[in-house]
């Protein structure tokens, strides 16, 4: 029996309350924010947030607490606690790279890459012992990531053109459209095309554009062939 208590005062460590304080708020906190981008279905959410938060903190303690014993023993041995976060923070580009979507000249999820990058730098703090700036610096990411969108759309929706929705038959009909809102000198910001029975296209207009939109509408709807528009604000 002495045996075991031996043994499992030497397997749990002394800090180990500390550890487990750290990694539970790396989980919390680095969690609110995947849930957000689980809510809005990007492809890294909850689980993904959580890993790359806890695992950032499991790093920063390693850093400062796994080397204590060879540092005691060893007088010649340099402590540098800073030397594995630098290794985590550049590192981490690489898992947000892939959260990244380019499809022509559509780009998406640059929002979560981000997201994915902070929380690493919010696990890394939350190892460190820094709780303080570990919640406020969530409280800011999720007032970036909910408020000030939802702010975006309901203020700023009126100097944007929106996002018109087509439907098109065929090849024929995407050039016949490309060559209307040359013509028209129609600024596009963004274009999303995907081919299933018909051709759907969402394109996205330049905030510079002057032309009003339902004189837009009525151009495309001139067009011949199959071609289904509906505008969305």
């Amino acid at each position: 029996m002495e045996e075991f208590k031996e043994f499992f005062s030497g397997f749990i460590d002394e800090d180990f309350d500390i550890f487990t304080i750290r990694l539970v708020i790396a989980l919390f906190l680095s969690g609110l924010i995947g849930f957000e981008r689980e809510l809005k279905r990007h492809s890294a959410g909850f689980r993904t947030h959580i890993l790359v938060g806890v695992g950032a903190c499991i790093m920063m303690l390693l850093s400062l607490y796994g080397f204590e014993e060879y540092i005691q023993k060893y007088d010649n041995i340099r402590f540098d606690p800073a030397r594995i976060p630098s290794y985590v923070i550049s590192g981490i580009g690489f898992l947000g790279a892939g959260t990244i979507i380019v499809n022509g000249s559509t780009i998406r999820g640059l929002t979560t890459a981000a997201s994915i990058w902070t929380v690493a730098g919010i696990g890394l703090i939350v190892g460190a012992g820094m709780y303080d700036i570990a919640v406020l610096a969530t409280f800011l990411v999720l007032l970036s990531l909910i408020l000030l969108n939802n702010l975006e759309e309901k203020y700023l929706r009126h100097v944007a053109k929106g996002a018109y929705h087509l439907t098109v038959a065929d090849q024929k009909g995407v050039k016949e459209i490309f060559a209307l809102l040359e013509h028209l000198e129609v600024e596009i910001e963004k274009v999303e095309i995907k081919k299933e029975d018909h051709i759907y296209m969402i394109l996205k207009l330049s905030k510079t554009n002057t032309l009003d939109d339902q004189t837009l509408m009525e151009e495309l709807g001139k067009l011949d062939g199959e071609i289904s528009v509906i505008h969305r604000f």
